[in-house]
């Protein structure tokens, strides 16, 4: 199998039609001595940032400064920024005018807090196909896993019979939007109508879901949605937890300190009802300004988006069909409406060493292992019939290239062809090549 695809030295040009991201341009060192255009396929974890959304940043900076109490002018602008920000949130999932929007870090901090805010006795119903950070916030004796469905219908059907179990009292349902795992879609509206006639709340984790398609917390008639910056090609350490006021201004403060409090004396402390309750401390204005602006950003190309994803997705696993011994992990089927993640193994093949190799010799950025998501990865190897302890994830996304689809499919026939051309060994448990030439880039000591 020949390897001239990935030796070129630039990469083909991105989809023109699609919001361009930061380090399109970046070219990276291999083993051999060469470079190559860097084909980031691994968007699932964290995806670029978006230039409309670094331009935004840079134009925040100078002004940068306290925000809510600061009476200088620049506070001021900041204060609006943040503030404002809170509306752009709403509008892009679709929110309530009522609903709350919570600046959190991430979907991990979001969740967490909507733990936290639960009334005394909530009943939590969860799939134990879920991203830890979905799946481990919840404890106690009344969470309920559900093991994993083999069709959406039989998910519909096991949140039913689940939430029909629980005892009287506060009822919340944990929906995934897309698997990080697998990409495929979840039946979110179908399960938010369960829910509701067996009167519980919903809580949707959107983190692989927002950054592919629109998501509309009135339209799915669900009451939470969390998202992160760093899957929303805004990497600043923002993300939000958008729903109903009521549970969130019934909680304790998600932190204690300044900034959600109204009211402190020797005696007692009052505090902030609203968003402010659960938002002590400096926030991160810079971080809430580029979420804001790449949620803007996403809102008016959703149809490019979504076209540019779809053409590369199909191509993408047409191209992985024709790679000897791979097995797709499929929770629901291979013909699920899914976005732009596929996970597999390769028969005989340790997936750190594709990984590393993929990295080290082609210049092609994947994930490998578990993905967070445990439970999941490790019954989808079972149910693809894979002995493999591990997985190998592609993700795609806004800086994604037919070449760099081409790059990876090709290298995938080399190394099961060949195996890796450089030599490799295990540091730390992860697989790495030996005497790396690999120089780093100068801004590192």
């Amino acid at each position: 199998m020949t390897s001239a695809v990935v030796r070129i030295p630039k990469q083909s040009a991105v989809d023109s039609r699609v919001p361009a991201v930061a380090g399109n341009e970046l070219n990276v060192p291999l083993v051999t001595g060469e470079s190559v255009g860097y084909a980031n396929l691994d968007h699932g974890a964290s995806a670029p940032c978006l230039d409309s959304v670094r331009t935004a940043v840079d134009q925040l900076l100078p002004w940068y400064a306290s925000v809510h109490r600061g009476a200088g002018f620049a506070s001021q602008v900041c204060t609006r920024v943040y503030e404002g920000a809170r509306d752009v949130l709403r509008d892009f999932v679709g929110a309530r005018r009522t609903d709350s929007v919570v600046f959190t870090r991430n979907t991990t901090d979001a969740l967490n807090l909507l733990a936290g805010a639960l009334p005394r006795g909530t009943s939590v119903v969860v799939f134990d196909t879920e991203h830890h950070a979905a799946l481990l916030p919840w404890t106690g004796p009344r969470v309920r896993r559900i093991e994993a469905p083999a069709t959406p219908a039989d998910a519909v059907a096991a949140l039913d019979a689940a939430l029909a179990e629980c005892p009287e009292g506060p009822r919340l349902a944990v929906i995934t939007g897309a698997s990080n795992v697998t990409g495929e879609l979840w039946p979110v509206a179908e399960l938010a109508r369960v829910a509701r006639r067996r009167g519980a709340r919903t809580v949707l984790d959107a983190a692989q879901l927002a950054p592919h398609r629109p998501v509309r917390i009135a339209e799915l008639d669900i009451d939470y949605v969390a998202i992160s910056g760093h899957k929303l090609y805004a990497p600043f350490g923002a993300g939000a937890l958008i729903g109903r006021a009521d549970w969130l201004n019934a909680a304790d403060p998600y932190l204690a300190g300044g900034g959600a409090t109204r009211k402190v004396n020797e005696r007692a402390v009052s505090w902030n009802t609203g968003e402010e309750r659960h938002e002590a401390g400096s926030p991160n204005t810079v971080g809430v300004h580029a979420l804001a602006k790449a949620c803007e950003t996403l809102s008016v190309n959703w149809v490019n988006v979504v076209e540019h994803e779809e053409a590369l997705l199909r191509r993408l696993r047409a191209g992985l069909r024709e790679v000897p011994g791979l097995r797709e992990l499929c929770l629901f089927d291979a013909d699920r409406e899914r976005v732009g993640v596929v996970s597999f193994s390769i028969d005989g093949q340790d997936p750190g060493l594709i990984a590393a190799a993929l990295s080290a010799e082609h210049g092609i950025g994947v994930r490998d292992g578990l993905f967070c998501a445990h439970l999941a990865t490790k019954r989808l190897l079972s149910r693809a019939g894979s002995d493999a302890e591990r997985a190998v994830r592609v993700s795609i996304g806004l800086g994604t290239t037919a070449e760099h689809v081409d790059r990876l499919v090709n290298a995938l026939h080399e190394l099961v062809a060949e195996g890796p051309a450089w030599r490799y060994e295990l540091v730390d448990g992860r697989w790495t090549p030996s005497d790396d030439p690999r120089p780093l880039p100068d801004f590192l000591p």
